[in-house]
Parts: structure tokens; sequence; C-alpha cells
């Protein structure tokens, strides 16, 4: 067992010695790909947003308009973002930590979301919630406003932003097996005081991850928004459709000043994410708590 373990270990490492030259290669492409994909849409966004001057780019972030598209995504991001780490934790701890009938179904829901367009996730609620939908002539009854209001933003950004927490959590969990949490239990814990003293800080990082990404979606979610916000401006329009709205009415530099604050905002949670995940490196923790122990 050593002696192969030895031998694959020295093989890895002629494998990473060897072939510099396709190794400069693969990686300039690497690099150049990402220069023309993510570099220059970039910098261009950015170039337009700024090209009529400073003075322009303010008055357009500025606006009435783009304010209230500004508060309504960070809104639905402030509903969405809790309630999805919520239910993404509960199904993740579930499928990780218990055996029941129709675990399978329960994992194929929560990817439900990724396979399903956005756009026919949206007209899936126009169907239930609409004039002219299942449930559209009872909430007429009862001045119920869905579809084309807020609650209809939130259901569809719930819906597509769903599976970011469970997916990242539960990877982690079912690598941390069932023993600690039934020592635990052996031990008289009670459930709440095995998942918030043994469960949760074991998967920390990777629940900060997952609401992470989660928010990054929610506030640049477009298609299925789009479907059910109904594009009244000043009241069911976020950042991205007031993207649209300004771009179709010709007004670039409002469109693009609004889209690079979307951008900062999207490399914002980039930026929170890598120091994350260089944060929560398991080594990288080994090697704090051990020179933490180290001092007097």
């Amino acid at each position: 067992m050593t002696a192969s373990v030895v031998a694959l270990g020295a093989a890895s490492g002629a494998v990473r010695r060897s072939n510099p030259f396709v190794r400069r290669v693969l990686i300039g492409i690497s690099l150049a790909f990402l220069f023309v994909v993510l570099l220059v849409p970039a910098a261009s966004v950015l170039g337009y947003a700024f090209l009529r001057g400073p003075g322009t780019y303010l008055d357009a972030l500025s606006h009435p308009d783009t304010l209230a598209a500004v508060r309504l995504t960070l809104l639905t991001a402030a509903i969405v973002v809790p309630l999805n780490t919520v239910i993404g934790v509960s199904a993740a701890w579930a499928i990780a930590k218990f055996d029941f009938r129709g675990k399978q179904y329960l994992v194929t829901l929560i990817d439900l979301p990724f396979s399903v367009s956005p756009v026919v996730s949206g007209l899936v609620f126009v169907l239930l919630f609409g004039a002219q939908g299942w449930f559209g002539p009872w909430l007429r009854e009862h001045d119920i406003s869905i579809v084309f209001a807020f609650p209809g933003i939130v259901l569809a950004t719930l819906f597509v932003t769903f599976p970011y927490v469970a997916r990242e959590v539960l990877p982690v969990m079912e690598m941390q097996g069932r023993d600690a949490e039934e020592a635990a239990v052996s031990l008289g814990a009670s459930g709440w005081t095995v998942f918030r003293r043994v469960t949760l800080p074991g998967v920390r990082w990777a629940l900060l991850s997952g609401i992470i990404l989660c928010n990054a979606r929610a506030m640049g979610e477009f298609g299925a928004v789009a479907v059910v916000s109904g594009h009244i401006r000043g009241l069911t329009t976020t950042m991205p459709l007031h993207v649209e709205i300004l771009y179709n009415e010709y007004d670039l530099a409002g469109a693009f000043a609004v889209a690079s604050l979307l951008m900062l905002l999207a490399l914002a949670t980039l930026v929170i994410k890598a120091a994350n995940e260089a944060w929560g490196q398991p080594g990288r923790r080994l090697d704090r708590t051990s020179s933490a122990s180290r001092q007097p």
C-alpha cells in the first residue's frame, strides 16, 4: 500500500514537471479566453458608462427609476436569501443525515431549477397565479396580486436560486458522516443542540459560499423575473430589467451605468467568495490553529 502511494506521488510529480511547453500553452489559452470573454466586456461596460462623463453617470444612477430598481433588487435578495438558506440547509441536513423513502426524489427536485429554463419557471407562476391561471379568480376576488407585483418577483427568484445553498452544503454534510451526531445524541444532546454545536460548525464555510452564490443570482436574475414582473417602471423593474428598458430606449449611458453597478456587485461577490474559499481551506485553518496554540 505504501509503495503504491509513493509510486503514485512520484508519477504525479513527474507529470507536473514534464511538458513545460504544453503547460505554458494551456495557461496562455486560458488567460486569452478569460481576457476576451471577461475582461474586454467588463472594460467595455465601464467605458460606455463613463462615455459622457462622470456627471451623466451619476445622474443615471440617481434617477428615481434607477433608485427604485436598486431598492427592489436589494429587497428581493434580502427576502430570498434567508429563506433559501433555511430551506436549503434543512433539505441538505435531511438528505445527508437521515434515511427515508423518496430521498433520491428530493435530491432530484433540488436540482430541478438548474434544468428548467428561468423563462419557463416564470410562465409556470403566470399559469398558477395569473388572471387566467388556476388561482387567478380566487386571488382577484380577494384583491391579492402576485403576478405583475412584488410577490411574483420574490416567488420567481426564490425558485431559481433555491439549489445554491443546498448544493453547496450537501456534499460537506455527506463527507462529515453521522458518527459525531450519533455520539452527541448518545450523550444526551437534543436535536437542535446537535445541529448547532456539531453539524453547523463543520459546514459554515460551505454555507457562506452558498449564501454568496444565492445572493449573486438573486440580484442578477432576469428571465423568470421578466415574465412575472410586468415591466412596470419604478414598481416591478429590478436592476437587470431596468438595464433592458434603458437600452431599448436608446439611453446607452443610463443602461451601461446601471449595468456597471451590477458588474461591481458581481465582482464584489467574487472577491468575497474567493476570500471565503481561501480562508476556509482545511490546511490554512489548521495552520492558523497551530500557530495560535504556539502563542504564549
